[in-house]
């Protein structure tokens, strides 16, 4: 079932062992304006959201109402653009070319060296499964 399914809220799915990654999202849930559910992917069904853990795994996930999933610049792009006022700016500069190749390569930047950002851990680096008091 592709994960269609008409939402109430988008969802934005982070990995919760992270330490970065949660900074990360409580900073976005303090600053910008969006009524969207946030979860970590840990402790929500993702088949449901339409995704995969191997994809939660590697990179942020906005599902929008339409049940439309995006991934690393593109979600927080998206995420930006719910916002509206003047956080859509970014947003939709963020998924147009060429702003779009420079989002994705700083995101996947920062996402391959999470661990060595502020409140990255060297667990942060390791397959979920693997990682200290992992969930299974």
């Amino acid at each position: 079932m592709g994960g269609m399914t008409r939402r109430e809220r988008p969802v934005l799915v982070y990995d919760g062992d992270c330490g970065f990654c949660t900074a990360s999202v409580r900073f976005l849930e303090r600053r910008v304006p969006v009524d969207a559910e946030v979860v970590a992917f840990q402790f929500t069904d993702l088949a449901a959201l339409g995704t995969t853990s191997e994809r939660a795994e590697h990179e942020v996930l906005w599902v929008d109402r339409a049940g439309r999933v995006s991934g690393g610049a593109e979600a927080i792009g998206r995420l930006l653009t719910a916002a509206g006022g003047l956080w859509r700016v970014p947003g939709v500069a963020m998924r147009t070319p060429p702003v779009s190749w420079l989002a994705h390569a700083v995101y996947r930047l920062v996402a391959n060296n999470r661990q060595r950002m502020p409140g990255g851990t060297a667990a942060c680096m390791l397959p979920a499964a693997q990682r200290p008091g992992a969930r299974g």
